[in-house]
C-alpha cells in the first residue's frame, strides 16, 4: 500500500477508429489498478485490442454515486484508476461528472489524457466559424421540447452544436425546420472517424430533404452544427409589450387561439409569435 495517494486519469478512448486511442492513453490503461468503465463489455473489445488486461469496473449513469464513494476510497489507498467512457471524451453527454466531483472534493489529483471527442472532431471539419460556440449536449425526446430547444436558440449569434440519435435524426430536423429559417446553414457529421463518415455541410431545408429521402442518413450517431443567426435575424425579434401581450393570452387561451389574437393585438409576425409562444410553454 502506497503513502502516497492514487490518481484518477481521465482518459479519452476512440469514438470509431481503434487507431486513435494515443500512446499515453495506452500507457495509462496498462498501468493503472484499475479501470471504471461505463460498459465493460463494450471497453473490452478496445482492451484485447491492444492486449490490456487490467481489471474493470463497472460505473454508470444508475451506479456512479456508490461506485464513485468506492474508487474515492480506492485511490486513497494508492491506486491508481482510469475512467473511460464507451467512446470519446469521459463527461460529455456521458457518465463520470460525480466521480470527478468526488476525486476533487476529497483533494486528489484528476489527470486528463485527451484524445478522441466526437463534438470537436466535428467542428474541427464543419467549415462554420468556431471561435465561440455552445455544446447543448442531446437534444430533448419529446417533439414539443425539442421545438421549445430549437426556439430558445433561434437568434443565438454564435455556432451551436447537439448531438442525436439514429432514431429521432429526422424528427428533429423537422422539428428544426419548423422554427429555423429553412435557409440557416447546418453541418450534418455521422459517423465520425467510422466507415461510413459523412459530414453535409448546407442548408437546413437542403439537409432535411436529404435525410428524408436518403435511408443511409437515418442511420448512426449524429453530430448536428447550427450557424448562428445573422444581424438580420437578430434584429426580428419582439419588443417587450408584444411578449407580454402574448403571455397574457397564452394563459387564457390554446397556443394557436393566443398566437392568432397576438397577431391581432400587436401587429408582430405570427412566426415570431409562435416561436416565442413555443419557448414560453
Amino acid at each position: 500500500m502506497s503513502n502516497e495517494p492514487g490518481k484518477l486519469y481521465v482518459v479519452a478512448t476512440p469514438i470509431g477508429n481503434l487507431a486513435d486511442l494515443s500512446f499515453r492513453a495506452v500507457e495509462v490503461l496498462k498501468t493503472v489498478d484499475l479501470i471504471a468503465a461505463e460498459d465493460t463489455r463494450h471497453v473490452k473489445m478496445l482492451l484485447h485490442h491492444y492486449g490490456i488486461g487490467n481489471k474493470l469496473m463497472s460505473l454508470h449513469q444508475h451506479n456512479e454515486g456508490h461506485a464513485s464513494l468506492q474508487l474515492v476510497e480506492k485511490l486513497k489507498t494508492g491506486l491508481s484508476v482510469a475512467l473511460v467512457s464507451d467512446a470519446g471524451t469521459p463527461l460529455l453527454s456521458d457518465p463520470g461528472m460525480p466521480l470527478v466531483k468526488a476525486v476533487k472534493e476529497a483533494g486528489l489529483p484528476v489527470v486528463p489524457v485527451p484524445g478522441a471527442c466526437a463534438l470537436i472532431a466535428a467542428l474541427s471539419a464543419a467549415g462554420l466559424p468556431v471561435t465561440r460556440f455552445t455544446f447543448e449536449g442531446f437534444a430533448p425526446r419529446a417533439s414539443s421540447a425539442r421545438k421549445t430547444f430549437f426556439s430558445e436558440r433561434l437568434h443565438c449569434d454564435h455556432t451551436w452544436v447537439f448531438y442525436e440519435s439514429s432514431h429521432r435524426i429526422l424528427a428533429s430536423l423537422r422539428d428544426m425546420a419548423a422554427v429555423i429559417p429553412l435557409d440557416r446553414e447546418i453541418v450534418i457529421a455521422r459517423e465520425l472517424t467510422k466507415l461510413h463518415e459523412t459530414i453535409v455541410k448546407t442548408s437546413l431545408g437542403d439537409a432535411l430533404a436529404l435525410v428524408e429521402r436518403d435511408g443511409n442518413m437515418q442511420k448512426g450517431e449524429f453530430v448536428v452544427i447550427v450557424d448562428g443567426a445573422k444581424a438580420q435575424e437578430q434584429d426580428e425579434g419582439l419588443t417587450e409589450e408584444q411578449q407580454r401581450v402574448l403571455a397574457l393570452l397564452l394563459k387564457e387561451c390554446p397556443l394557436k387561439t393566443a398566437v392568432a389574437l397576438a397577431v391581432a393585438i400587436t401587429g408582430a409576425r405570427k412566426k415570431l409569435l409562435y416561436q416565442e409562444a413555443l419557448a414560453l410553454q
